[in-house]
């Protein structure tokens, strides 16, 4: 190995391991809790809380306490970020 390598390798190593965890994602099913004033917060039963972005198509009025949902999340700078977010319908 060239002098120098290692450090190179430990950089490309930090990178790969940073674009990991950014691209990390996972999915959460349940019973709606809460959702705040502004309808951007949905809190669950387990106490998920799931930041809803103005830009996800969610139908606001269908966020209601008791309705079940799936989602699908990103953590960032502490928040769950919903990436897909869909009011189940009741069986």
């Amino acid at each position: 190995m060239k002098r120098g390598s290692g450090a190179l390798m430990a950089a490309l190593i930090a990178l790969v391991m940073t674009v990991a965890a950014a691209t990390w994602a996972a999915d959460v099913e349940g019973k709606i809790k809460s959702v705040d004033a502004s309808g951007k917060i949905v809190t669950l039963d387990d106490g998920t809380q799931l930041t809803i972005p103005q830009a996800l198509a969610v139908e606001r009025k269908a966020l209601q306490p008791g309705a079940n949902v799936k989602a699908t999340y990103e953590e960032r700078d502490g928040q769950k970020i919903a990436t897909s977010f869909m009011v189940m319908s009741a069986r």
